[in-house]
């Protein structure tokens, strides 16, 4: 009877452990979506031509008007990635913008994006990180042209440009709207790139969504808007939902350059409900009138 008891305990205990170990496999692969829908890889892994670095390893620059950021090694290496990092510092640098050390980022890293996402969410996507196989690459320094490349001056840019804090879902837009929302404004930070900023680097909120012709690697990103003439109006839902998956246009062309990158590294991984969401949310914008293949005053 003892043996059999014991025998009892063992199987219990077995299957005691098992539902921690189901939930931890679930929020990592919870966290690779994440990952792949906020299109990590784009900045924290290099690319030449059709080569691809180590996953997550740093390196990859990015161009901008005020110089030349390059995204850091993220990968578990305690030395030169974020081994070392709580999920604490973790969150804090998502949600607040924030190293561990207490520095600032440079809004490079879209945290003003990301400090939108759930708590849930963050965990998940730390829960993933963490299991990228470490790489012992040092971080690139930034080239950035004084004073921008100054990390106190943040605090104060964040005084006027960022407002922390996760989503808010809107009670009075249905549940698919909202998760678009969520997926344009927080994870897949599509603001970041399609909304103009001003000298200062801060988005032009009137402008959301509008197309900018200083957009990253000083290329033009198009209107996203509803506005027929100059946005994707005229864009049925089901043209919009495949060109997310595929990078199809209904003329037949297709996208390249980084949105391409964002389609087959981001966007085309979404699930079809997700995409959905996205299109139904980005129909549901303002239009805005931005004629980006006219220069002002022509």
């Amino acid at each position: 009877m003892k043996r059999l008891a014991f025998a009892f305990a063992c199987v219990a205990l077995l299957i005691s452990g098992n539902p921690g170990r189901a939930q931890d496999a679930g929020a990592v692969q919870r966290g690779e979506y994440l990952f792949n829908v906020a299109g990590c890889a784009g900045c924290h892994t290099t690319v030449q031509g059709q080569q691809r670095g180590p996953l997550a390893a740093g390196g990859r620059p990015l161009a901008t008007p005020f110089g030349t950021f390059y995204g850091p090694n993220i990968t578990s290496d305690p030395t030169h990635g974020i081994g070392r990092w709580s999920e604490a510092d973790f969150i804090r640098a998502l949600r607040d913008g924030v190293r561990p050390d207490g520095a600032h980022y440079f809004p490079a890293f879209p945290f003003t994006s990301f400090t939108r996402m759930t708590d849930a969410d963050m965990r998940s996507l730390f829960a993933y990180v963490r299991t990228i196989p470490a790489v012992a690459q040092p971080s690139r320094p930034h080239d950035v042209s004084f004073p921008f490349n100054i990390r106190f001056l943040q605090f104060f840019w964040k005084l006027i440009f960022f407002t922390r804090g996760p989503f808010q879902a809107d009670p009075a837009r249905s549940a698919e709207i909202n998760r678009g929302a969520y997926l344009a404004e927080a994870l897949s930070h599509c603001q970041e790139c399609h909304t103009p900023r001003n000298f200062l680097g801060g988005l032009r909120g009137s402008m959301a969504y509008a197309g900018t012709r200083d957009g990253p690697e000083g290329g033009r990103v198009p209107n996203v808007t509803p506005d027929r003439a100059t946005g994707i109006g005229g864009w049925a839902a089901g043209d919009l939902e495949e060109f997310l998956a595929s990078g199809l246009t209904p003329d037949g062309d297709s996208a390249g350059g980084a949105m391409g990158e964002v389609i087959s590294s981001s966007t085309g991984r979404m699930t079809a409900e997700d995409r959905r969401a996205l299109v139904a949310y980005m129909r549901s914008l303002r239009p805005v009138e931005n004629n980006l293949r006219q220069r002002p005053g022509s």
